[in-house]
């Protein structure tokens, strides 16, 4: 009695750690494969992206070229129309950013006010590197 026992309870922890690795791999094999998508996905120069849209358009809805440079001037406005959009969010976001920084700031003793920039300053970094795609600033023990 006690051998099958030991014998199921062994065989539970084969199929948990075969589990494990099974998890592992399907884990790394996904993020490999996601990876490689996004990759492949780089952003396309605006003017690439709208000629390709309005060739397809010309061909499929038989365009004549008055309505291919109306169909111009309609993709050309609506990029603009985000430019502008995206601006005005960005300084609306950046408005509510400085008015956190200077809230943070009017809480902090002096001596922590510069331990408080330098900590954004080295966050500012990491999020630049980031975005550049190099690995983020790492302190060095």
């Amino acid at each position: 009695m006690a051998n099958s026992k030991l014998s199921a309870f062994f065989s539970l922890i084969l199929v948990f750690l075969s589990g494990g690795v099974v998890g592992v791999f399907g884990d790394r094999a996904y993020n490999h494969t996601l990876s490689s998508v996004r990759s492949q996905e780089k952003k396309q120069d605006p003017e690439d992206v709208k000629k390709q849209l309005i060739a397809e358009m010309a061909k499929e809805v038989n365009l004549d070229g008055q309505q291919v440079a109306r169909l111009e001037k309609i993709y050309d406005d609506t990029r603009e129309r985000f430019n502008v959009f995206n601006k005005q969010r960005n300084t609306e976001a950046r408005a509510i950013w400085d008015d956190q920084t200077a809230q943070i700031k009017a809480l902090l003793r002096p001596d922590q006010v510069a331990l408080y920039e330098s900590l954004r300053a080295r966050k500012e970094a990491e999020r630049k590197a980031h975005r550049k795609g190099g690995p983020p600033n790492q302190k060095k023990d």
